[in-house]
């Protein structure tokens, strides 16, 4: 892994959804469905899930919820 996960938070802590979102379609992940609770499922060829929950794509991911997000990324 090339850094921890708490110095990527702090350094992503202010990014928008839309932008972590196209980071993650750039790396290969593709949306695989949308769910009735607003959630978006990405997954990638080896198998990773992640799943997305936002309102806007402005939007900003608390701490907690953007180190489940990375941490699902890998």
């Amino acid at each position: 892994m090339m850094t921890d996960i708490g110095s990527l938070v702090h350094i992503l802590r202010n990014v928008s959804v839309r932008k972590l979102i196209k980071a993650l379609e750039w790396d290969g992940f593709s949306r695989k469905r949308k769910t009735r609770a607003r959630n978006v499922i990405y997954g990638h060829l080896d198998g990773c899930l992640v799943v997305v929950h936002y309102h806007r794509g402005s939007d900003t991911l608390p701490r907690g919820t953007l180190k489940n997000f990375l941490a699902g990324a890998g």
